[in-house]
């Protein structure tokens, strides 16, 4: 199967049943899966629920979450799902969470649904035909310069040697605070994403690119017209170290600075 749009159908459906697990069942027991780090009984059931529907409806496509894993992820197309996207936020009552369904062909993103059930907000897009919360057409902001910006930045690291890694995160949030007009930190990557698509944000910054946080996100921003990118510039797949999205006024802008972290 290859027709986007009709993926992005089954994609919606299979949300729409993730979505009401979010307002039916409690958090449940959470576990820890890693230094700082967690997975609890709803996101299992989220995976387990929207897994079963996806290999029911698109048998001939790949799957891979982020709590149990799947087949690989070098097909030709691959759902990817992170069934709750800000767990840390979840358990602590915070509402920004969601889960975050894409698909990759080969190793490009190129569908992707957001869903926020507290904020009552979905997104989504499908390559070729557009990005929308809601029913309503995005856009990201035209933004020219990034002392005019508000910037979102990922997580900072965790576990064994995230003392070394978040060097260069502190490093561009120094640089961060001395150029930009504002600098935020939510704690989902699904939710910079999509609101750098949706204009809320001008740019997001993070160092990493776990496939499932980030398949949904990269389709949307690139149907509402972003950039995303490596930290080097290239364009984004999934092998990239880093995600960056913006605006394409503040592209070359947002690369300086990244390269201005890493000088000594």
């Amino acid at each position: 199967m290859t027709d986007l749009r009709l993926l992005q159908q089954i994609a919606g459906h299979a949300v729409d049943r993730a979505a009401a697990l979010f307002t039916a069942k409690a958090v449940g027991t959470v576990t820890s899966k890693g230094d700082r780090d967690m997975v609890s009984e709803l996101d299992v059931a989220v995976e387990e629920q929207v897994r079963a529907f996806l290999q029911r409806e698109t048998p001939e496509v790949g799957f891979f979450g982020e709590e149990q894993g799947g087949h690989s992820l070098e097909g030709d197309l691959t759902w990817s799902l992170d069934p709750v996207d800000g767990t840390a936020n979840l358990v602590s009552g915070l509402p920004l969470c969601g889960i975050s369904l894409g698909l990759f062909r080969g190793s490009r993103s190129v569908l992707g649904v957001i869903d926020l059930p507290f904020l009552s907000e979905r997104f989504q897009a499908a390559e070729g035909h557009g990005a929308y919360c809601n029913g309503e057409r995005l856009r990201v902001r035209g933004t020219s310069a990034l002392r005019e910006a508000i910037v979102a930045i990922g997580d900072y690291a965790v576990g064994e040697g995230s003392a070394k890694r978040n060097q260069r995160r502190l490093k561009i949030t120094q640089l961060l605070t001395e150029r930009a007009l504002r600098v935020r930190m939510f704690g989902s990557a699904a939710i910079d994403l999509a609101w750098v698509a949706a204009g809320r944000l001008d740019a997001t910054i993070t160092l990493s690119n776990h496939p499932w946080d980030m398949a949904a996100g990269v389709a949307i921003v690139r149907e509402a017209g972003g950039c995303v990118m490596d930290a080097d510039g290239r364009s984004h797949q999934i092998t990239s170290r880093a995600t960056i999205a913006a605006g394409p006024g503040l592209r070359d802008e947002v690369l300086s600075l990244l390269e201005a972290a890493n000088e000594d």
